[in-house]
């Protein structure tokens, strides 16, 4: 998206700045807002805290896939040496008893001999030295004594406390963002201040010049105003040089168009809002509450080792002709596992946990006083810089008043050229002091909105 600046949008921001009721939303420049929205999008540091809060949202999954049964497929081929059979004396004894119930089966007394007509079954083999199997697993947990919904627990705080420091992020970036474009007004404001002190000196010339002719003045006047003339190209060519760095910095943070940067004309303009009593908590809180409670929860986990597992397990095979006589084509079943002493292992990671949450409780108090000092800190400041705009505006006056007064005694002989160019120059200070001034402003207010914790809303 290209950023136009059309008319509407200059009498719009002109509004904003000089109409004191407007919300802070308002204040910021739309095109500054749409800047800042495609440095959050570029921003990789932002990028990877999304990349963190997605990583925790898999573990939540993990964790909830404990519960949902596990179905494995098996197959296998083995060839044994020979086949596994019984001794020689269990076989002898497995065909006589089965002599002895054909013999009753048929009614021949036990004495008689047994007929050699009727064919014995052979006496199968335990296991047929080849093998070949192919079954089905299922592993089902049913409680985890509450290790998983912990786990789940723990997770989700964890994500939050990774919102909250993106959010930070986008704070850090929007900054970042605000101060490069007022930067860039600093400078326009600064060509604005050189263009003004070029036109005084090529008026400053004109009447060099006439002088010279009459015989009131000598060429020295001149070389003063050439000498002038050349500090002030200096000063245009710093000003393209420090215009083409803030351009740089702001493609960089923003991906836009160096084009269409170039194109911009921020104004700096004095920033006020009505009331700075909304303060809100700072999201660098809200990160550490929550991963402190992610430890909290961390810890129960780990205490939850020694809780009892359920679960069921079942198997079922696929070819029955190869199984041995002992083993089974199917069985489910139910079991517990209990873990009774595992070394203090679980124990010693809960305590450690703990004592992770409790440092995030002393960052936690110790991020709060700081942020106290920092209110107070920013609202001496914004204070100071509204004091310190009106005193540059007297200054202002007493300059340009000054100024037209020794270029009034200059024009009628009763002044040096020297004089009317230390007027010239205190003016110019003056008019590039206020702007400063409203650099700082807002520099100032911005700093009270991330101290108090409402910044993001001054930028959205």
């Amino acid at each position: 998206m290209h950023i136009n600046i059309s008319r509407l949008s200059i009498l719009f921001i002109a509004f904003a700045w000089f109409n004191p009721s407007v919300s802070m939303a308002q204040q910021l420049d739309p095109i500054l807002k749409e800047l800042i929205s495609k440095g959050m999008d570029k921003s990789h540091s932002i990028n990877i805290h999304h990349f963190d809060t997605e990583q925790a949202k898999v573990d939540q999954r993990l964790a909830k896939a404990v519960f949902l049964p596990k179905i494995t497929f098996n197959g296998s081929y083995v060839r044994l040496d020979d086949d596994i059979t019984f001794d020689v004396d269990t076989q002898n004894l497995l065909v006589a008893t089965q002599k002895l119930l054909i013999k009753e089966a048929v009614g021949i007394p036990f004495n008689d001999p047994f007929p050699g007509n009727i064919q014995l079954t052979e006496v199968p083999n335990l296991q047929n030295k080849n093998i070949l199997k192919s079954s089905v697993d299922v592993d089902w947990v049913l409680f985890s004594g509450f290790e998983a919904t912990n786990a789940i627990k723990a997770s989700q705080h964890k994500e939050a406390s990774l919102n909250y420091l993106g959010n930070t992020e986008k704070d850090k970036i929007a900054l970042k963002i605000i101060e490069t474009y007022d930067k860039l007004a600093l400078v326009s404001a600064s060509k604005r201040v050189l263009h003004t002190s070029e036109k005084y000196l090529n008026e400053q010339e004109y009447y060099v010049k006439k002088a010279i002719e009459n015989g009131l003045a000598t060429p020295i006047g001149r070389k003063k105003i050439e000498l002038a003339q050349q500090q002030l190209a200096s000063k245009q060519l710093e000003f393209n040089h420090n215009k083409t760095l803030l351009i740089e910095v702001l493609h960089q943070l923003t991906g836009e168009n160096r084009e269409n940067l170039a194109l911009l004309n921020p104004q700096l303009q004095s920033f006020s809002i009505e009331s700075l009593s909304d303060t809100e908590k700072r999201d660098e809180i809200k990160a550490l509450e929550e991963a402190e409670k992610a430890t909290l929860y961390k810890s129960k986990m780990e205490k939850s080792n020694f809780i009892p597992k359920l679960a069921l397990k079942g198997h079922y095979e696929f070819i029955e002709d190869d199984l041995s006589l002992l083993d089974p084509k199917w069985f489910v079943g139910i079991g517990i596992k209990w873990n009774v002493f595992d070394g203090l292992q679980s124990r010693l990671k809960s305590k450690k946990s703990i004592i992770e949450s409790q440092k995030y409780r002393e960052q936690i108090e110790e991020a709060e006083e700081m942020i106290a000092l920092c209110i107070i800190k920013a609202q001496l400041t914004y204070e100071s810089s509204l004091q310190n705009t009106k005193i540059v505006d007297k200054e202002i006056d007493l300059a340009s008043a000054t100024y037209d007064m020794i270029d009034k005694q200059y024009k009628n002989n009763l002044a040096s050229i020297n004089e009317v160019l230390d007027a010239l120059n205190d003016l110019e200070k003056a008019n590039f002091k206020l702007q400063e001034s409203f650099f700082d402003q807002r520099r100032a207010v911005a700093e009270l909105l991330r101290a108090k914790g409402i910044l993001t809303n001054f930028y959205n």
